[in-house]
């Protein structure tokens, strides 16, 4: 059983959780980042996040897994070796030469694949790996993710008919960093205002 508390602290340890101002692929500065790439290095907070994951996936209908590329590849690769669980590789982008293929593995047409994400904000990425999976014959209409941002990724994903459970949230995060006088409450306010002004669908 992966204690959450020791978890988070861990991540936040390592520099999976940063705070201080770092610049978004939508070009808006924020003030906390996650980089969760960190844990390739780490085999046991890997294998923890995994661990938590296919908890999350309790109750979930699939035959095959998908991680989001690239960060949630190697989490869903421990998912699929300690549970025997099929694994399917979305590319990125189609190589031209070979079979061309866009999702590499063994399926059926109509299996079901539950997609493993390391962090949502939009929910843009799944949406995206829907569609690909989707076009290749599998059905893609459940997914679980390590932390959910609070930006309005799980209603956009709600509202396309896509089924999404967090292990995690950034408040959860916030308060057992603040309990553990890891950041101070000027850094949760700061992070929370950011979180409320930055969502798609306002305050969550």
């Amino acid at each position: 059983m992966v204690d959450r508390a020791q978890f988070i602290t861990e991540l936040f340890s390592h520099g999976a959780i940063k705070f201080g101002e770092f610049q978004l692929k939508s070009g808006i500065l924020s003030p906390v980042y996650f980089d969760l790439r960190v844990l390739v290095s780490l085999p046991r907070l890997l294998r923890d996040a995994a661990s938590l994951l296919h908890s999350a996936a309790k109750g979930m209908s699939y035959t095959c897994i998908c991680g989001v590329p690239y960060t949630a590849l190697p989490i869903a690769t421990v998912i699929s070796v300690d549970h025997d669980i099929p694994m399917v590789i979305r590319r990125k982008e189609m190589k031209d030469y070979g079979t061309k293929k866009m999702v590499e593995g063994i399926f059926e047409e109509g299996d079901s694949c539950l997609i493993i994400e390391d962090v949502i904000t939009t929910g843009g990425s799944i949406l995206e790996t829907v569609d690909i999976l989707s076009k290749a014959g599998l059905k893609a209409s459940e997914g679980v993710v390590l932390l959910d941002r609070q930006q309005g990724g799980d209603v956009n994903l709600t509202n396309n008919n896509f089924n999404i459970k967090a292990v995690f949230n950034i408040s959860e995060i916030l308060d057992t960093l603040l309990k553990g006088k890891l950041i101070d409450q000027l850094t949760v306010d700061k992070t929370m205002q950011f979180i409320n002004d930055n969502t798609l669908f306002g305050e969550q």
